[in-house]
């Protein structure tokens, strides 16, 4: 009967701590990886949170703006209705008065 070794090798030992060490580098490569992407991650909510705070901006600027030309087109209006409302009246004096 053949007798098997239980103990490893120095050279399985060594197979072994190559392997656990490419597996340590590459947890740390990982981890890294990570920490690059959390990293991104904090940019682009912040690019994002920028981006809504100057939307709402030029939203709140457009509204003003907005509300200012119904105000000005309204007087405008306004005022063509009354100098419409003048001509008018001038052409009924005229002819009233028999010029035509």
């Amino acid at each position: 009967m053949e007798r098997k070794n239980i103990f490893p090798s120095n050279l399985e030992l060594d197979e072994k701590d190559q392997k656990l060490a490419v597996l340590e580098k590459r947890v740390r490569m990982l981890e890294e990886r990570i920490e690059h992407l959390r990293f991104s991650r904090r940019v682009l909510m912040n690019l994002v949170e920028k981006l809504e705070r100057e939307w709402v901006r030029n939203l709140s600027r457009l509204e003003k703006e907005n509300r200012r030309l119904q105000f000005s087109n309204k007087r405008y209006a306004r005022m063509l209705m009354e100098k419409n409302r003048q001509l008018v009246e001038m052409k009924v004096r005229m002819e009233k008065s028999g010029y035509e």
